[in-house]
Parts: C-alpha cells; sequence; structure tokens
C-alpha cells in the first residue's frame, strides 16, 4: 500500500495563460480534510487559489484549473470592478455602522500609483486613496482596507486605539490574512499603509 502524501513543504504554485493571454498564477493549498474536490476561486488579482486534497496529483489539479479558468473569468468579468462612486458609498455604510456616522472626508478615490501599500489618507485634507489593485478583490477585504483609512481619520497612527477601531470591522483579521496572501503571491511588498499623512 502507497504511503499517504503529506503536504508540500512549501507554496505550491504555477502559471497559466488566461483567455485573454494574461498569465494567471494559480497558488495551491493542500488540505488533509478535503476528500475528493478541488475548489478554485479568485484570490487577488490574476491570482486563483485551489483548494486540493492532499492525494492528488498536481498534473490532477491543474487539469481541474484549466477546466474552471473560463468559468472563472466569466465570473471575474460579469463583476464591473467597484468605482470611484462605490467606494464613496461603502465608506458611508461603513461609518454609519462603526463610528456612529460622525466621521467626515473630502474624497474617496481609486489610484494607479499605489504599489507597495493598499490605502493612504490625509486626515488634514480629508482625502483618501485605494490601490486601484483592490478594485478585483472581494468586497469584504475592500471594506476592510476602508475602514482602515476611516479609522485614520480619528486616529492618525498605528497606536492601540487605532487599532481597536479597525477591529470594530468583524472580518478584520481574515482581510487581513487574505491581503498578506494577496501580497506573498505575488511577491509583492506588504504595508496595508504607512501612517496617515
Amino acid at each position: 500500500m502507497p504511503s499517504p502524501r503529506t503536504k508540500p513543504a512549501g507554496p505550491e504554485t504555477f502559471t497559466l495563460t488566461g483567455a485573454d493571454g494574461a498569465t494567471v498564477q494559480v497558488r495551491v493549498v493542500r488540505s488533509a480534510r478535503r476528500t475528493k474536490s478541488i475548489a478554485a476561486g479568485w484570490a487577488g488579482p490574476g491570482l486563483i487559489e485551489v483548494r486540493a486534497p492532499l492525494a492528488t496529483s498536481q498534473r490532477e489539479v491543474k487539469r481541474a484549473v484549466e477546466k474552471l479558468l473560463p468559468r472563472l473569468e466569466r465570473s471575474q468579468a460579469r463583476r464591473p470592478p467597484p468605482s470611484d462612486d462605490e467606494a464613496e458609498r461603502r465608506a458611508q455604510q461603513l461609518n454609519a455602522r462603526h463610528f456612529g456616522g460622525q466621521l467626515a472626508w473630502q474624497s474617496i478615490r481609486f489610484v494607479s500609483n499605489q504599489r507597495s501599500r493598499y490605502g493612504s489618507c490625509t486626515p488634514g485634507s480629508g482625502t483618501i486613496r485605494i490601490s486601484d489593485r483592490l478594485r478585483v478583490v472581494p468586497v469584504w477585504v475592500l471594506d476592510y482596507v476602508l475602514m482602515h483609512e476611516l479609522a485614520h481619520l480619528r486616529e492618525p497612527n498605528h497606536s492601540p486605539a487605532f487599532w481597536a477601531l479597525v477591529n470594530r470591522y468583524p472580518l478584520a483579521e481574515r482581510a487581513r490574512g487574505f491581503l498578506l496572501g494577496m501580497a506573498h503571491a505575488g511577491h509583492l511588498p506588504h504595508e496595508e499603509d504607512d501612517d496617515a499623512n
């Protein structure tokens, strides 16, 4: 009887080419609890995360993802990226839910010049900028980054008081893990933001 497969020592990754010719990175997460099926979904821009049983060969995983890729691309194409107006609307909801509607700002918009951080806030002028890399993340991750920047309007630092505000968001820990994974898979530096300007 063959010995059971053990979990690979490091992250298992490979790349595929999407229908538009763009490279898609695939990160495989193996689980002893998963016994039969392979699941795949977007984990960030150009990054698919696959959950597979330990005993599934890399060839089987790759074949399954190649089969799922057109469906994943269609689902991503159906969801329009959030606009500045959508980010503003979501921030208003977070403000009402977690800050009692007490925060005020001048503008929230997506920008393309933030490559090593996900957002920034300038409390003095009330401006919040969100990296356009976050246009493709799940909305609960975007909400976490918005929550982080909104908290800087009250606490322009990363003090315990600041983190207490951020952690009002119930998916904060999960979203931080998502962002770390996204940065790791893309070989990017990870900064949620620098101290508020």
